[in-house]
């Protein structure tokens, strides 16, 4: 593949790593941070790709700065960012897109630790547009030996993935910093799992997307170490820290907190049931405790895990 000029806004452990692979293939690789010397108007000269790797709280700030900057019409952006804008509840991509209505845009998410990547540790990812060559690009761009990486055409159901495991992987940090077992674990992470595809459909997503590795690896990746700092922040809060406390000292955003809020603000509005986020949300407001949060979920009325919509046609089948 011939060599690619890409800007990658944010020089965080993730943009860095996402900066190696691509060096690593041979790519020209242009890193900016809002706390470096350079602009960003010199950092975006020639570029093919943008690549987003920001926090949330940034994203739209950042965008309409890019905006007045000079861009090929050929440019695509890549979103590697996980979280919910408050006051919108847009994703990213919508962020992006709107600012950008003519261009590719691709959603790069999957279980991927950036500590691990940094170390070479073997890591799969997916990359997902309304626009398959633009997806196509970027997975060439990325791909490695240690670094596997998949296409898909559900953007929106790759990047809600990964935002809506974020708050899954802080109620799994309290299950741990708990010592609940393995049995209690296992069944949150699964009942993490339908309440994603229960948000995710209301909001337009496909369900088979949140079982690959957007979703459900993800979800596993950040539920199970101490690296995310999504389930830091609850394991944290289960041996007694305050989340003041536990932000403060954080290296990195934990978006689930964000993100968390917004969800509770959605299903208020539309009625969507998520049992799991909203203990989460009154544990993040202080309103309960961990162990508190726990026995909300253990009492619930009980219930059938699914409610199977099986059509039989006129000969039997199903």
């Amino acid at each position: 593949m011939q060599e690619t000029t890409i800007a990658i806004l944010g020089a965080g452990a993730w943009g860095t790593a996402l900066a190696n692979l691509a060096a690593a293939n041979g790519h020209k690789v242009k890193l900016w941070s809002r706390h470096g010397t350079e602009t960003l108007e010199a950092v975006l000269q020639d570029v093919h790709i943008v690549l987003s790797a920001i926090s949330m709280k940034g994203v739209r700030d950042v965008a309409l700065q890019v905006q007045s900057c000079p861009l090929s019409p050929e440019t695509i952006f890549v979103t590697a960012t996980k979280g919910l804008e408050p006051q919108t509840t847009a994703t990213p991509t919508q962020i992006w897109q709107a600012a950008f209505p003519n261009h590719p845009v691709v959603v790069l998410s999957g279980p991927n630790l950036s500590a691990e990547i940094q170390k070479s540790l073997p890591a799969a990812t997916v990359v997902a547009s309304n626009i398959t060559t633009a997806a196509e690009k970027v997975q060439l761009i990325f791909s490695a030996p240690r670094f596997r990486v998949y296409t898909n055409p559900d953007p929106l159901g790759v990047e809600l993935g990964g935002t809506l495991k974020n708050v899954m992987a802080i109620a799994a940090g309290v299950c741990d910093g708990l010592q609940l077992g393995t049995n209690a674990k296992a069944a949150l992470v699964t009942r993490g799992l339908t309440e994603m595809v229960r948000i995710g459909n209301f909001l337009g997503a496909k369900t088979e997307t949140f079982y690959g590795l957007s979703g459900l690896g993800d979800l596993l990746a950040t539920c199970n170490s101490p690296l995310s700092r999504n389930y830091q922040v609850g394991y944290q809060m289960a041996i007694g820290q305050t989340l003041t406390n536990i932000l403060a000292n954080l290296p990195g955003t934990a978006e689930g907190v964000n993100t968390c809020q917004v969800l509770m603000q959605l299903a208020k509005q539309q009625n969507i049931y998520m049992p799991i986020t909203e203990q989460v949300y009154r544990l993040l407001q202080g309103e309960v405790t961990p162990q508190q949060a726990l026995d909300e979920l253990m009492l619930r009325d009980i219930k059938p895990e699914f409610h199977f919509n099986l059509k039989i046609s006129d000969d039997g089948n199903i």
